[in-house]
């Protein structure tokens, strides 16, 4: 199997142009590919495959197999792949998704891509549609409000967190928190991913507000644990910081692998991200099924 190792800020995938070679096993591919000892090492596997609805579709799986509706980060890498690879000559690219088709735009020199932004819809905030499954207490300022779980208390491993609930296409939940970087991810995380709260598992974002235009974001995907960066999870985490009252409506989100600019409209309500996406090397590996 023929693949590109590329990543966006430092969320890495496998990327398999599924034009030319066949993926009989997904699962079990990105399981296999994503193992950094003994496959390629990357946070999950996208497939690059023809659509009938759009320019191109973009099937992604986690490292653990699972599939994945969406991913900020990914996008930007397909757009990119196939418009370095003359895949297309067009700037504007539509790509299907789990989450709905969305609309990228590609700023190239000398041929190549070398930042994208992503129309990446509006944030679905209905805890049903997240999913969350959410009631929250009958008064006080811990009950939802207007039907959106902004700032409600989660109990995980015996400790109270607040939680902004926020779909970008897949299920987040943003923490606020005054020390991202002393956290303890590996035994948080899980918490949070498997709660009884999320039933479809939900990614979580840790976030420590910089300043009305800046904050600073660890995140732990569903699938795959910590990541360098999520461009869902970057998008979320505006959202929240916007619905809190805690910055301005246009963000630079800074993750371990770099930084993202989002900005939510006010007018149409989309959430629009800007970044890079970088190819890492090309290769062929044989499967051992």
């Amino acid at each position: 199997m023929k693949f590109t190792k590329m990543h966006g800020i430092g969320n890495d995938y496998v990327y398999v142009n599924c034009f030319e070679e066949t993926v009989h096993d997904p699962q079990e591919t990105a399981r296999f590919v994503s193992d950094r000892h003994f496959g390629i090492g990357s946070d999950g596997l996208v497939l690059i495959k023809p659509s009938d609805q759009a320019d191109f579709e973009m099937a992604m799986y986690n490292a653990d197999g699972s599939r994945s509706e969406m991913c900020g980060n990914a996008i930007r890498c397909v757009a990119k792949y196939v418009y370095d690879h003359a895949m297309t000559d067009k700037t504007d690219i539509s790509i299907e998704t789990l989450a709905g088709i969305k609309y990228v735009q590609v700023t190239a020199e000398n041929k190549k891509a070398v930042m994208v932004r992503v129309n990446m819809g509006k944030p679905e905030l209905v805890p049903e549609k997240i999913p969350v499954l959410y009631s929250g207490r009958n008064t006080g300022s811990d009950s939802i409000k207007d039907g959106q779980i902004v700032n409600c208390p989660i109990q995980a491993g015996g400790k109270e967190y607040r939680m902004t609930c926020v779909s970008m296409g897949n299920p987040h939940c943003v923490i606020f928190t005054d020390d991202v970087d002393g956290l303890d991810l590996e035994k948080t995380g899980p918490l949070f991913e498997h709660h009884a709260y999320f039933p479809n598992r939900i990614n979580t974002e840790f976030v420590k507000v910089i300043d009305r235009k800046t904050v600073r974001m660890r995140v732990w995907e569903r699938g795959s644990g910590e990541t360098l960066a999520c461009g869902t999870g970057a998008c979320a985490a505006a959202v929240s910081c916007i619905l809190n009252g805690l910055t301005e409506r246009a963000v630079t989100v800074c993750l371990r692998g770099g930084s993202l600019q989002i900005e939510w409209d006010g007018v149409t309500g989309g959430v629009y991200m800007t970044g890079p996406a970088q190819s890492v090397f090309e290769g062929e590996i044989q499967l051992p099924f």
